[in-house]
């Protein structure tokens, strides 16, 4: 498991749970709906890509670990 990797991969996943709660600050509801679509589409790949370095628990774990942060 390449440790650069994964913690590239765990910043991203953060900055993306970050960036899904601003939508809830001045946005259309439309324009609500798609970023925060877009940005969850984003978690899913990179997601995926942690899945290639670690199991799926612990991956699954880090998602979890980054909502709650970011919640």
């Amino acid at each position: 498991m390449s440790q650069s990797e994964v913690a590239r991969l765990r910043e991203q996943i953060a900055r993306e749970y970050e960036s899904a709660q601003s939508v809830f600050f001045g946005f259309s509801q439309k324009a609500k709906h798609t970023f925060y679509t877009q940005s969850q589409e984003r978690i899913a790949i990179h997601f995926e890509e942690l899945q290639k370095h670690m199991t799926p628990e612990a991956a699954m774990q880090v998602l979890i670990e980054e909502s709650n942060r970011n919640s």
